[in-house]
This record gives C-alpha cells, sequence and structure tokens, in this order.
C-alpha cells in the first residue's frame, strides 16, 4: 500500500511542476534508492558525482530537492555531509531510512573471484563476510557501488559489492546475497531543499553550534535541553578547519522548532554559544 501510494503521489507532483530530485549517484547507488523511497519513479532525477554536486544542484536551483546519505547504524556519520551544512544555506526537509542490503555480484564463480570492488563504507560493513569467504581477493576502494558494479560487470574474475537493483542495472549475477556482518545495517538519508517543514506533531530538529574554548563549554551548552526536557538523540563533533582545537557539534532532538519548550531551549543556546544555526525540522521517519 505505501509503494502504491507513494507512486501515486509520485505522478501527481510529475504532472503538477516536473520535479526534479539530485542525488549522490550513479544511477542505482543506495541514495538512488532512498530518493525513489521517498519520490516514486515518476519526478525526474539527477545523478550528481559528489554530495558536493548534489548540494550545489539544490542551491542553484537546478533541482528542487538533494537526497544525500548522513549516517549509517554500523561506520557511523558521513562527516562530509556534516562539513558541507557549515556553509550552506539548504535546510532538511525530511529523512529517508533505508534498511541497506549488501551482495557480492559478478559474472565469475565464487571460487575464481580475485578483486572485489565497492567503497570505503561498504567494505567496512562487510569486512567479516569478506575474510571468511574471500580471504585472497584484493578489495579496491572506488567512489560508489554503483561505479564497482559498472568495472566488475567488465572485468574478468571482478566482483563487487552493491544492491540489487545495480545487479539488474549492470547485468551481474548474484554471487551471495545480504553478506553485511551485521543484520540491521540502516543507513538515514537527509532530503535537503530550500523550505520549512511543517510540524506533524512527531518531528526531530537538527542543529549545528560551536562553543567557545573553556572548561565545561559543552556542558553548559546542553544544560537548556535538559532544563526544558527535550531529547537529544545525536551529537557528534567536526574540527571546523579554520582554527586549531575549534569544534562544531551537530545534534538532532525531538521535537519541532516551532514548538515552545524547543523555541526555549535553542534561544538559551544562543545566548550561550558562539554560532547556532538550526538545520531544519522534519517528521521523525518510519
Amino acid at each position: 500500500l505505501r509503494a502504491i501510494y507513494r507512486e501515486i503521489m509520485s505522478s501527481s507532483l510529475k504532472l503538477e511542476k516536473g520535479l526534479k530530485i539530485a542525488y549522490l549517484g550513479p544511477v542505482a547507488s543506495f541514495s538512488n534508492i532512498a530518493a525513489l523511497k521517498k519520490f516514486g519513479s515518476q519526478v525526474n532525477y539527477i545523478p550528481c558525482v559528489s554530495i558536493a554536486d548534489v548540494f550545489l544542484k539544490v542551491e542553484r536551483g537546478e533541482s528542487d530537492y538533494g537526497v544525500v546519505p548522513i549516517e549509517n547504524s554500523v561506520e557511523g556519520a558521513i562527516n562530509h555531509t556534516l562539513d558541507l551544512f557549515v556553509d550552506s544555506d539548504l535546510k532538511i526537509c525530511s529523512q529517508v531510512i533505508l534498511d541497506v542490503e549488501h551482495n557480492l555480484l559478478s559474472n565469475s564463480l565464487k571460487g575464481k573471484i580475485k578483486r572485489v570492488y565497492s567503497n570505503p563504507q561498504v567494505f567496512g560493513q562487510c569486512r567479516l563476510w569478506l575474510n571468511d569467504h574471500l580471504p585472497y581477493a584484493e578489495q579496491i576502494e572506488v567512489s560508489s557501488t554503483t561505479r564497482a558494479a559498472q568495472i566488475a560487470s567488465k572485468e574478468k574474475n571482478s566482483a563487487c559489492i552493491a544492491s540489487l537493483l545495480a545487479a539488474e542495472a549492470y547485468k551481474l549475477k548474484v554471487v551471495a546475497r545480504g553478506i553485511e556482518d551485521f543484520p540491521h545495517n540502516i543507513t538515514r538519508f537527509f532530503v535537503i531543499g530550500k523550505t520549512d517543514t511543517k510540524a506533524t506533531g512527531q518531528d526531530k530538529t537538527s542543529v549545528l553550534f560551536s562553543i567557545k574554548d573553556k572548561v565545561g563549554a559543552l556542558h553548559q551548552m546542553l544544560l537548556p535541553f535538559k532544563k526544558n526536557k527535550i531529547n537529544l538523540t545525536k551529537i557528534e563533533s567536526r574540527p571546523s578547519k579554520k582554527k586549531l582545537w575549534d569544534y562544531y557539534f551537530f545534534i538532532d532532538l525531538q521535537g519541532h522548532r516551532d514548538s515552545p519548550k524547543v523555541k526555549k531551549a535553542l534561544l538559551e543556546l544562543d545566548n550561550k554559544c558562539k554560532f547556532l544555526k538550526i538545520l531544519g525540522s522534519y517528521p521523525a521517519g518510519e
């Protein structure tokens, strides 16, 4: 029923506006799958060569929205995405939670595979399986799982770790399915755009801030959330790259930026920190 409703909405959006969605490509990447899950198959998709390119397409108005990965349940945050939010004016409009399945794809028999292609994050998520089943195969890092599938489809005795969509797109056989080391391998994606999202009653808000370099500064920044009984679901730090030992902090909290409690906590935080940016409020997801 969800899939049917998504395609109905997708067709409606196409007729109404001709919606354009940028995503970290190429075709059949996990970002592509996440975009299809959110917007359906009837809108216009623009594959991008990098996360920065997705941001740029939306900032220039060449796309209405962009879909970028933000974190994986096994490997953690996608740091490049976090860094791009520091200087971008784009907002987080929505999130997509994707249950990621990694598959060994090849047109060679498993015993003849000498090289395996994939991106560094995916190798990190399939390390144990590869050590057990292909200990002597060379692991070669490439920019994306789709690029890995493109190479494996043309190269003898080669394989890739990619999605079933990539197997279909590049005519590869599924040698082994679900080879990730942990069964609940979830990747979270952000939908970025220029518009704010209205409250739904079940929302999250993402913000970033920087603090003064003094003892107990971070503790002081977090007190407004405790005082207003707001639950923080994530906190990440990133170096500012502008000054030694200067950091930005990213936090996700429960609630919409327009709710009285969240408004009050963010106002108190703004008075305490050096810099504050509200990245967006969006439905908490599935």
